[in-house]
């Protein structure tokens, strides 16, 4: 950034920054006790701030102990008296020409109200799980904070996941109910959400779907299971009690794919979880009373929960949500919405950015962004030309830009810049949050010093951090504190700079980031490997100018059979149906066999530089490293010679 550029002014000062980081690093308990009684409202005073272990031998993460409190009464309740008319949602349709909807907070104490006790009705106690499957409108939201509301955990499954995604999902956590609408919009057309449910549901007992009219479309109905929202809204009271629940009690479950095996439904519980994403909300963003934010994710991953719903409601922000696609009616769509409700925080991926950057300027420029005082990125990391293009097109170099790096895991920025105070070099994710302690270790294990590469991991607890994986504590144990004993894995690399900078390098198991979803690479083999004639596959991901990563897939075909259009296209149709349209392939390559340890495991190592054209000839074996002790290194040749470009 040049002396020259002119930004927007901040609330933060560096002195207020290093206090509070320091603050948060020396003495993590009293500094997060602090903040909880600054920023949320509490039934009842905790007994232990701070009861948390990182040895794989007994991993125990527990904080605000013995305080109670209720999660949908921070987020709305108590802002009635002093906010109670000020906007909490603003709506905005996939298409402009339809009708814009406004929720003042008084609005949204209502609805969601009317929404939990719609939930009792059908029988849901504190405990219960509920699976929500929705479009990106007000309800959604609505529903998340009904269950916080009456202590039913949510799982909020993304609308793009097919009905096989919805199933394992709803079986994992045993829903008792789906909350779903009829269907969704995106881009002028229709999503068909309940037909999804139906399918999803097929042989299942003892559950009831709730569905919201939506679209309007026609939809199957089963009757006695499924019930319209508007109609059993009409039979329930606008008043219901937010009773207190343990700041330990379960919020919500959020499935994130993992390497190996089904999707890790992650537990994120209340107090803490609340704290952490209330406080990075006003701190990352330097929140402002008079602020309009808008977050373009969807409700289905941890930036929709932490960054639509809870954090900006929490703080009593008006918070904007948007059902349609960037490009849609015309790549302009986004600032339109930015000059239309003056937004002045603006947090997206940078697949958007890359998308909307490749479509030129003038979809930009054509619209009035001077309210815009902060940018943010997240999902994946930023490349330096979309960083630049963001600040200087989108921001006319008078916005903060604020890079963040955390996980569905972490329930909430990690390291990031704080706007007014840190450096920003681009691409890089900066410094990190106030407590957070950051480690690189290298292969043997060892935390290195100074400027580094390694494997980045987390030394010490922050209330943000998810507490388990549901019903599985033993693979949440081997999945996060196993390999750098004492620490919490990420799963990232990460280089750390002389200036003490983070860049984050990606991931360093078999999880694919596309578009910012992360996809596991066992959900889109098993999909794969139905087809009748695919004997075996592995996918791995490659760089992709738009997405960040594709996918790239080597198969092995059955006796006598060979890969043609016909199959490939069959194979695009499983995943669909499987997993969804965000688990297209780019590449399928048809390979004779698949590089193998004696162990028999994947070496997807090799198969990621092969893929990527990192590997060309025979005269850049030497990329690959030792491959002497696989048991078929003949198989290399032939996947060299195979790739597609």
């Amino acid at each position: 950034m040049s002396d020259s550029t002119i930004l927007s002014p901040t609330a933060h000062s560096h002195a207020f920054v290093q206090s509070q980081r320091e603050a948060a690093f020396n003495d993590p308990a009293t500094y997060w006790a602090t903040q909880a009684k600054e920023l949320l409202a509490w039934r009842s005073q905790w007994h232990t701030t701070k009861d948390t272990s990182f040895d794989p031998k007994n991993v125990n993460i527990r904080w605000f102990d013995g305080g109670t409190l209720n999660v949908a009464e921070n987020c709305i309740d108590r802002h009635l008296a002093t906010r109670g008319d000020k906007p909490a949602i603003i709506w905005e349709p996939d298409s402009p020409h339809d009708p814009k909807r406004i929720l003042t907070y008084s609005d949204l104490h209502r609805e969601v109200s009317r929404a939990a006790n719609m939930l009792l009705s059908l029988g849901v106690k504190p405990g219960d799980r509920v699976t929500i499957y929705m479009p990106m409108i007000p309800e959604a939201a609505i529903a998340m904070l009904a269950c916080a509301r009456i202590g039913a955990p949510h799982s909020v499954v993304f609308g793009g996941f097919s009905a096989q995604a919805l199933r394992s999902r709803i079986e994992d956590c045993e829903s008792s109910v789906i909350i779903t609408a009829d269907g969704g919009m995106r881009g002028g057309k229709v999503i068909d959400l309940k037909n999804n449910v139906d399918t999803a549901l097929e042989g299942l007992s003892d559950t009831k779907v709730l569905v919201f009219r939506h679209t309007g479309h026609r939809v199957s109905w089963v009757e006695e299971r499924d019930i319209w929202w508007q109609e059993l809204a009409e039979t329930v009271a606008a008043e219901c009690e937010a009773k207190p629940f343990d700041a330990e009690h379960p919020l919500f479950i959020l499935y994130t794919s993992g390497s190996t095996g089904k999707p890790k439904g992650l537990l994120h519980t209340s107090g803490g979880y609340l704290l952490y994403a209330t406080h990075t909300f006003q701190h990352v963003f330097d929140y402002q009373e008079e602020d309009v934010y808008w977050c373009t994710a969807d409700v289905g991953w941890i930036t929709g929960h932490s960054y639509i719903v809870y954090g900006p409601l929490a703080a009593g922000a008006t918070t904007l949500m948007f059902e349609g696609v960037p490009t849609y009616p015309d790549a302009g769509r986004f600032w339109e919405i930015v000059e239309k409700y003056r937004v002045s925080l603006f947090y997206t991926a940078p697949t958007a950015i890359r998308m909307l950057q490749r479509e030129g300027d003038d979809f930009v420029t054509r619209y009035d962004r001077s309210s815009l005082r902060i940018l943010g990125s997240v999902g994946e990391p930023i490349n330096p030309e979309a960083w630049q293009w963001y600040h200087t097109v989108v921001g006319n170099k008078t916005c903060h830009l604020v890079d963040t790096w955390w996980q569905t895991e972490t329930g909430g920025h990690m390291i990031t810049p704080l706007p007014g105070v840190d450096e920003t070099p681009p691409g890089s994710a900066t410094q990190p949050y106030f407590g957070i302690r950051p480690v690189l270790h290298n292969t043997d294990g060892q935390a290195l010093e100074a400027a580094a590469s390694g494997a980045l991991c987390i030394a010490d607890s922050w209330p943000g951090q998810a507490r388990t994986i549901w019903g599985d504590h033993a693979r949440f144990v081997e999945t996060y504190f196993s390999a750098f004993p004492g620490t919490y894995f990420s799963g990232d690399a990460a280089n750390r700079d002389e200036q003490g900078n983070y860049w984050i390098e990606g991931r360093m198991d078999d999880v694919i980031n596309m578009a910012g979803h992360r996809l596991g690479t066992a959900e889109i083999e098993a999909a794969i490997n139905a087809h009748s004639d695919i004997a075996e596959s592995a996918v791995v991901g490659i760089p992709d100018d738009i997405k960040g990563q594709a996918i790239y897939a080597f198969v092995i075909m059955k006796p006598n059979k060979h890969l043609d259009d016909e199959i490939r296209t069959a194979i695009n149709g499983l995943l669909r149906r499987e997993v969804g349209p965000i688990a297209s392939l780019k590449y399928i390559q048809e390979a004779p066999g698949l590089p193998k340890t004696r162990s028999g495991k994947i070496m997807r190592r090799i198969l990621r530089k092969i893929a990527a054209g990192e590997v060309t000839s025979k005269n850049h074996y030497d990329k690959l490293g030792d491959i002497s002790t696989l048991v078929n290194p003949e198989q290399v040749d032939a996947l060299v010679e195979g790739r597609l470009q």
